[in-house]
């Protein structure tokens, strides 16, 4: 049986990231559809979980790593923002963050200095705030 279901496969794309966000998405969908007796919602969940199996069995190898990689650069970029507001939040005890008037960089100076000339680090653009 492992044999036939390996030669079934070959060629064929397989389950990935994406394949299994979607498929928790359908576990959710699914489990919500139990409590809010809407049928709309089981019906989203059921054409995503055929969609899900469609990639994974696709052979259009191509088509559906450039999907992942597009899915996994989203998370990626949306877990670095994650991160700088994280530390954002956690320096405005110490510090804090203006732009720079001309390119618009964010600069951080520490709190309670009073009046100070900031220079840009990117433009070397002074302007003066108050800490």
């Amino acid at each position: 049986m492992r044999g036939r279901i390996q030669q079934f496969m070959r060629g064929r794309y397989g389950f990935d990231e994406l394949s299994r966000m979607y498929l928790v998405m359908t576990i959710v969908l699914m489990i919500l559809s139990m409590f809010v007796k809407n049928r709309w919602i089981y019906l989203l969940g059921l054409v995503l979980l055929v969609y899900c199996y469609y990639r994974a069995f696709s052979k259009n190898l191509e088509k559906r790593r450039q999907e992942n990689q597009k899915f996994c650069n989203i998370r990626y970029q949306s877990a670095v923002k994650w991160n700088t507001w994280k530390q954002h939040q956690e320096q405005k005890k110490i510090y804090r963050f203006y732009k720079c008037p001309q390119c618009k960089q964010k600069v951080r100076v520490p709190k309670g200095k009073g009046k100070i000339c900031i220079t840009c680090p990117k433009c070397r653009t002074e302007f003066i705030k108050k800490s």
